[in-house]
């Protein structure tokens, strides 16, 4: 167990080191544009993440079942329980619960309420949106100047002692489109997850609203009989 321990110690430095040199030889072949790819990148899987925990604390088998709950104590009319059960809850969900009681359950006051939280529920989407149109652009874009530099090379020239090098640049360039189509590819799909997770939301939301006006309905009715 101690040599593993040595050895995988050992092979860490090593493996830091092949992957810093893989890297930047990826960059030198690519050209400059692959700074800004890089950059994309970086962006991208900093947001997936930050909108990955989110949903999971909005959309996870915790809020759903209080959600359940708030939808049930806006239709009895019951504030106070409804107060206690957004006392700790941040969630939209609960911001519009909350709302509703506060203010009444009318239309103005519903709306309203929906779209405060609407930017909570599609916050990054544009910026994840641009990722996925403006990366492969920017690949297209390293291997057509990489594409010139090879036929730069060629026309300065009378004669190609080694074609190997025009070919190598044409490779090298079609690097910037590869990586500019994977930063897309690896965007996309979680960026249509989320799309999807904020129309969900977007529609729970709305019978929270349908949820607390029954209940206002109610108590209204409750009111009038006594």
């Amino acid at each position: 167990m101690y040599d593993l321990a040595i050895i995988a110690a050992a092979a860490a430095p090593d493996a830091e080191a092949g992957v810093s040199a893989e890297l930047s030889s990826l960059m030198t072949r690519g050209g400059y544009v692959m700074i800004p790819l890089l950059i994309l990148s970086v962006i991208s899987l900093t947001l997936i993440v930050e909108r990955a925990i989110f949903w999971v604390g909005v959309n996870g088998k915790t809020s759903l079942r209080r959600l359940a709950r708030l939808n049930h104590a806006l239709r009895s009319g019951d504030p106070a329980l409804v107060r206690g059960l957004v006392a700790d809850d941040g969630t939209p969900y609960g911001r519009v619960a909350c709302r509703l009681v506060e203010e009444g359950a009318n239309d103005a006051v519903a709306l309203e309420a929906v779209e405060d939280q609407r930017g909570r529920l599609e916050r990054y989407m544009v910026t994840m949106s641009t990722i996925i149109t403006a990366a492969p652009l920017l690949g297209i874009l390293g291997t057509v100047l990489g594409i010139i530099q090879s036929f730069e090379l060629l026309g300065g020239r009378s004669t190609l002692t080694d074609p190997t090098e025009v070919a190598g640049g044409i490779a090298a360039a079609l690097l910037t489109t590869a990586f500019g189509l994977v930063v897309a590819l690896v965007t996309l799909f979680p960026y249509m997850a989320y799309r999807g997770q904020s129309a969900r939301a977007i529609g729970r939301l709305e019978s929270l609203v349908a949820a607390g006006q029954e209940g206002d309905r109610r108590v209204g009715r409750s009111a009038d009989a006594a």
